[in-house]
């Protein structure tokens, strides 16, 4: 029987749906959107504190050294690296609808300002009871550890969670831990998936 259901948050309930922000800073630097947000997101010191043993500031730094941003400009570099996500509200009000017949968490792979920011959304704390982050637990996904801190905090075994994250790997990880999981993506019935788990 299925009892908890946990969920990624960027690229899931968090995507990045308009890329024009972004696109204006990859161009003055010559490139992809993508690849301009894999510059920022994955440099060593985003990786350290996706792990909680560097700052979010730490992580701010080495972009803007990366890119050479002048001070002046780097509020405005931060603020334009963000502005084209867009929480799905849908899918929010559906998880909120699941409040008291399952438990339900995020997990997430994020710096330590994700808490705050994710508490600042009403519908996020409605939807959800336990905020697991990576910088908090210094371990990651897809390290098996996380899902079963994630487990243990819903007070579920790992066969009775369901884990939804848009990065195969992740989904693949849950499953070694003996979690149901599923790979979104814009189009995925999720809510359709679940009913095949009898989770309705």
């Amino acid at each position: 029987m299925i009892k908890a259901i946990i969920f990624d948050v960027g690229g899931v309930l968090l995507r990045t749906e308009d890329l024009s922000p972004r696109e204006k800073w990859a161009k003055r630097y010559g490139m992809g959107v993508w690849d301009f947000a894999s510059a920022v997101f994955d440099s060593d010191e985003a990786n350290r504190a996706t792990v909680g043993l560097a700052t979010e500031g730490e992580a701010w730094l080495a972009a803007q050294q990366r890119f050479n941003v002048p001070q002046a400009e780097m509020d405005q570099f931060r603020i334009d690296f963000f502005a084209g996500d867009r929480w799905d509200e849908s899918l929010l009000d559906w998880i909120i609808s699941l409040r008291g017949r399952y438990r339900t968490a995020i997990l997430s792979n994020a710096w330590g300002g994700a808490r705050k920011f994710l508490m600042s959304h009403t519908k996020v704390m409605a939807a959800f009871e336990q905020l697991i982050i990576s910088a908090e637990e210094g371990v990651r996904k897809p390290q098996g550890e996380i899902y079963r801190r994630a487990v243990q905090r819903l007070s579920v075994l790992p066969h009775e969670a369901v884990f939804v994250d848009d990065v195969l790997e992740n989904v693949e990880a849950a499953k070694q831990v003996g979690l149901e999981a599923v790979q979104f993506n814009v189009g995925v019935d999720v809510r359709g998936w679940l009913k095949g788990l009898d989770v309705f």
